[in-house]
């Protein structure tokens, strides 16, 4: 939880007058444990309930923190979906750069949406749909680029083609997903479609 966080408080030196650290762990790892803890609550949530239905109160509450220690992270709960995307995002890229088929880039792209089902069917029923469309088509295009450019190896491609065949995979892919979601909602199967 984010109250787990260690926070350095200043010591007073009397002859000095001038703040002394105690010896604590670094300001910024602490701060960047309480992001992650944050958006972790977060994720947490929107497993268990729509996103209309969070608050910042409820997520400052599941953390142990308090309301200003959430808004000196995220200015408001939508760039605390923006942050959890973005952070999500740099995650998936920074661990997966070479696969052996699309599928399995793809698999890799959509592990957090696999991972947390209703949390992005919770996101897509919200005012935040564009903002799932955007994580979506970011995550699917940089995966689909590394397996592109994997598999281009040694042929003679031009980078517009390694690009146009990662928008291809990115947009169908993304659409496949988001298809489902909309099924998902409306009880019908995508494939029907």
């Amino acid at each position: 939880t984010c109250s787990d966080a260690v926070v350095a408080s200043p010591i007073i030196n009397p002859i000095k007058a001038a703040p002394i650290e105690k010896e604590t762990e670094p300001r910024a790892h602490v701060t960047q444990f309480t992001r992650q803890a944050i958006m972790q609550a977060f994720v947490e949530m929107l497993d268990e309930k729509p996103f209309d239905q969070i608050t910042v109160i409820d997520i400052a509450t599941r953390c142990g923190i308090n309301r200003n220690t959430f808004y000196y992270h995220f200015e408001d709960i939508y760039a605390l979906v923006d942050a959890t995307f973005k952070n999500e995002t740099e995650k998936i890229i920074g661990a997966h750069r070479t696969f052996d088929s699309w599928q399995e880039a793809f698999l890799a792209a959509t592990s957090f949406a696999l991972d947390h089902r209703k949390a992005i069917y919770h996101l897509y029923d919200s005012i935040n749909r564009e903002r799932l469309e955007v994580y979506l088509y970011d995550v699917t295009y940089n995966n689909m680029k590394a397996y592109v450019i994997q598999q281009a190896e040694g042929l003679s491609v031009r980078d517009e083609d390694v690009r146009d065949l990662a928008v291809f995979y990115a947009v169908a892919l993304e659409g496949l997903v988001l298809a489902n979601a909309s099924a998902r909602n409306s009880g019908s199967d995508a494939s029907s479609r």
